[in-house]
């Protein structure tokens, strides 16, 4: 089936000449795609900023977030008009304002197919338009990434925190009256933390508490947030399932099989429990 173009869908108010493409992509530090779904305010920030040169030099601001998993696939993040300009690079030195009208229906449900290439990602709209397809339009705003089933939880603390902020209710429903045992694990040197939930607590809001506080008030992985940054602590630390039950069980099985893993998968010793 032919692709659908990006170009009709583009109202008649909008010409692509008077547009500035802006295509986000990881900084560093935060996933695009995790803060259009996140924070409205730090997204604008986002098509406010300047780099050394004058990028955002048009009327409007077409705004992209580049997707975690898939780089030729962004979800439409809307149009922003340019408003005011200062000249201090590296700062937010354009005022711009979110236009509703211009497809503001399409906001975070609409999913732009582009394999673009080159480092620079702020490009006239109008050169790469031909390249552009429309991928899908989801029903409804995204929210995180949706429920993959309690057995197939491997998710980072950074998107973790996206799920959690937007309550996702088919996260929600699947957890919160869920007791169970789950590992903490830094993909890059292997170390894990193995933790519970237990009592009143289920699953869903221990791992909110994550998502707000990032360490859950563990010592270990306080000091292993400390020793390697937010940044990298949000995108490497990963969370799994490892064993899960109805709210009826008790809490001392519960503590028994977390024991059982913290010795199974050396989580004192070569991990981050202290206990």
């Amino acid at each position: 089936m032919e692709a659908i173009p990006l170009a009709a869908l583009l109202p008649a108010g909008l010409d692509p000449a008077e547009c500035k493409l802006h295509c986000a992509v990881f900084n560093g530090e935060r996933h695009p795609i995790e803060v259009l779904a996140t924070s409205w305010d730090e997204w604008q920030g986002w098509n406010s900023w300047r780099n050394v040169n004058d990028d955002f030099n048009r009327r409007y601001v077409f705004s992209l977030a580049q997707d975690r998993h898939d780089p030729t696939l962004w979800l439409f993040g809307g149009v922003w008009e340019v408003v005011g300009r200062r000249p201090e690079p590296r700062a937010a030195s354009y005022d711009v304002g979110f236009r509703a009208d211009l497809m503001g229906a399409f906001v975070r449900r609409l999913y732009v197919r582009l394999a673009l290439a080159g480092r620079n990602r702020r490009r006239n709209m109008e050169t790469l338009l031909g390249d552009m397809t429309v991928a899908s339009i989801a029903e409804e705003e995204f929210a995180g990434d949706p429920f993959p089933g309690h057995d197939r939880i491997d998710h980072s603390l950074a998107e973790l925190q996206v799920v959690v902020g937007q309550r996702r209710a088919d996260w929600r429903i699947a957890l919160e009256s869920m007791k169970g045992v789950y590992v903490i694990h830094d993909q890059v040197t292997g170390a894990r933390y193995v933790g519970s939930a237990y009592g009143d607590t289920g699953v869903w809001q221990r791992w909110s508490y994550y998502a707000q506080t990032l360490h859950g008030d563990n010592l270990g992985l306080q000091a292993h947030l400390a020793e390697h940054g937010e940044a990298y602590y949000r995108e490497n630390m990963r969370f799994a399932l490892l064993e899960y039950w109805s709210m009826r069980t008790s809490d001392e099985h519960v503590l028994e099989r977390e024991s059982c893993w913290k010795s199974v998968l050396l989580a004192r010793s070569l991990g981050h429990n202290r206990n």
